[in-house]
């Protein structure tokens, strides 16, 4: 399989086939990021994202999952998806799940096209919202207000596209600013009924803008614990039902999953012992950390 750049996809995608029809993304603006700052954003010629799929029938046969890449493959012309969307269904007659990263202008600027999309089958999306902090959101330069991204996810659901609400830990720093973010993260989440809640750690990264503002002293990152304290606020600020809580992430010092309605007094528990015991040896070690 032939790719532009490095390739990025959810830990949940790890057995889909990755077909990149963007280069970058739209927005590629955020200052914790570093993803695809190595390249200027542009959507592929619909000869090449065709002859892919053709290379990808003629080395797999058939596929059951297909992730579309880069950053923001939502914010072609939905015209252009549907085209995509159909070659793959007709290609792959196994297919039943295509999923990519959405964000949010370029959500919000599709309008009842999301509908049609779904329709035509795209089953997942997900959707970085970071936190449910303006004051954050402002911060990391997003894009979009707290109440943007809310319409943004909360237009997915309504589309039925099955959605990954996508959230950093430690990106709001220490102290007050951190239960703030931890806070209006839960109620962002709660008011945006999204079926999974993917959690990673912020960790900085050479050549963004938060990584020189860490390295300035500009910004401070909160040590293991206190991520895991975000973690917890999360956790007992939930209320609504069935919402799978992933926090199985690399970046993650400590891996929780589960389904909040029936697992949270479990997954509960197992932060809490960390917080009471401060046992560092139950924690990921910053080598075995990784984006």
């Amino acid at each position: 399989m032939r790719y532009e750049g490095q390739i990025f996809r959810p830990f949940s995608e790890a057995n889909s086939y990755l077909l990149q029809c963007t280069v970058g993304c739209s927005h590629n603006r955020c200052t914790f990021c570093g993803m695809y700052k190595d390249k200027r954003y542009r959507v592929r010629s619909m000869d090449e994202i065709m002859e892919d799929i053709r290379m990808a029938k003629a080395h797999y046969g058939d596929l059951e999952k297909v992730f579309l890449c880069d950053g923001d493959a939502i914010a072609m012309e939905t015209d252009a998806l549907l085209e995509i969307l159909s070659a793959l269904y007709k290609t792959f007659p196994s297919l039943r799940h295509v999923g990519s990263y959405v964000g949010p202008q370029s959500t919000l600027a599709k309008g009842d096209d999301l509908s049609v999309l779904r329709d035509a089958g795209l089953t997942k999306a997900y959707l970085g919202v970071e936190s449910g902090d303006d004051a954050v959101l402002a911060a990391v330069k997003k894009g979009v207000t707290a109440d943007e991204m809310l319409e943004a996810g909360q237009r997915l659901v309504q589309a039925d596209i099955n959605l990954s609400s996508m959230v950093l830990l430690g990106i709001a720093g220490t102290g007050e600013a951190a239960r703030r973010h931890a806070e209006a993260t839960a109620e962002i989440t709660n008011r945006m009924n999204p079926r999974y809640l993917a959690a990673l750690t912020y960790t900085p990264v050479p050549g963004t803008v938060l990584f020189n503002a860490c390295e300035k002293g500009e910004h401070l990152l909160p040590d293991p614990f206190e991520t895991l304290e975000e973690m917890k606020t999360i956790f007992e600020n939930i209320t609504i039902d069935h919402l799978k809580f992933v926090g199985a992430h690399a970046s993650n010092y400590l891996p929780v999953s589960g389904e909040l309605q029936k697992d949270r007094a479990k997954m509960l528990a197992t932060v809490n012992e960390i917080l009471e015991t401060r046992n560092t040896g139950a924690l990921r070690s910053e080598a075995a950390r990784g984006l």
